[in-house]
């Protein structure tokens, strides 16, 4: 019994079937060719994905490019001269460099060993508080460089910084008030007892340190000393980034020390402000001591 072809084959009304394929009656896996009937589909999909790759790559570098330039507009560049500084101040300093600084710290600043460290990166804070405490130039190495009187003006002190962070870098010399006001001083205390008085001691007349070091004592020390130091980490001292002591926080604590070394006692002579109980030792010592001197001169006159 003969079956006709296109018995028991559903026909819908919804199938579309064009060209070759109506002949047949179904859409076939494969042309009769052996080409892949979807090909230029998948090769569509695959440009499309490589065209979204390629558009959030660059929308990826575009954000970055913008990052970047920001960055750049706002943050401190490690090259820049110091803050106010002119070129005339860059070509002084750099005069001075040469004929006070060279033979030991080098022609670019990179150091001469057994004679001077390297300046790169220290910047104009550390060239100020070295050079303005005359503890630079160096007559000779040590473990601890004292305070001296300074070999260069102030100015010279300010060209000398600018052309050094001019050409290495680093922290610039801060300008304006760098004092907090009367509201800090608290603030300031509690800061320098956290972070200064295990070294410089909480009357600020520092104190000998391992392997011959020493931290020096406040007294002579101006604003814009103690803050190039917490700045620049001369010698031991750590270095205090704006990471870790806010340019608030700094000034805070120079208020702190300069208004307590102005500050008088008002039960009288501090002593120096040694301590309570050095200073009874002190006071009951010396008083003693003259008590017994007078007696003897008493008893001497009395003969």
């Amino acid at each position: 019994m003969t079956r006709s072809a296109n018995e028991g084959v559903p026909v819908t009304d919804d199938v579309d079937i064009d060209g070759d394929d109506a002949e047949l009656g179904f859409a076939p896996v494969a042309s009769a060719t052996g080409a892949d009937a979807d090909a230029p589909k998948r090769r569509r999909t695959r440009r499309a994905g490589l065209g979204r790759r390629l558009g959030a790559g660059a929308v990826l570098l575009a954000a970055l490019g913008a990052m970047g330039g920001a960055y750049a507009a706002f943050a401190t560049s490690s090259s820049a001269a110091t803050a106010g500084a002119t070129q005339a101040d860059i070509s002084a300093g750099k005069q001075l460099y040469q004929t006070s600084c060279i033979t030991c710290h080098g022609a670019n600043l990179e150091g001469i060993k057994g004679q001077g460290v390297s300046l790169i990166g220290v910047g104009g804070a550390a060239t100020y508080f070295q050079v303005s405490t005359g503890r630079m130039p160096l007559a000779q190495q040590g473990a601890y460089s004292e305070r001296k009187e300074a070999k260069f003006t102030p100015e010279q002190t300010e060209q000398l910084a600018a052309y050094i962070e001019s050409v290495g870098g680093g922290p610039g010399v801060p300008e304006g008030t760098l004092r907090g006001s009367d509201s800090t001083i608290a603030e300031g205390g509690a800061l320098f007892r956290l972070n200064c008085a295990s070294c410089h001691g909480t009357t600020f007349k520092g104190a000998p340190l391992s392997a011959g070091k020493q931290a020096p004592s406040l007294n002579d020390a101006t604003d814009k000393q103690i803050y190039t130091a917490m700045l620049s980490g001369p010698e031991s001292m750590p270095v205090f980034s704006d990471n870790q002591l806010t340019p608030a926080e700094k000034k805070a604590i120079v208020a702190y020390v300069q208004t307590l070394k102005a500050s008088n006692d008002p039960g009288g002579s501090g002593v120096d402000r040694i301590g309570p109980v050095s200073e009874a030792i002190v006071i009951w010592v010396a008083g003693v001591g003259a008590l017994m001197i007078a007696i003897l001169w008493i008893g001497a006159r009395a003969r």
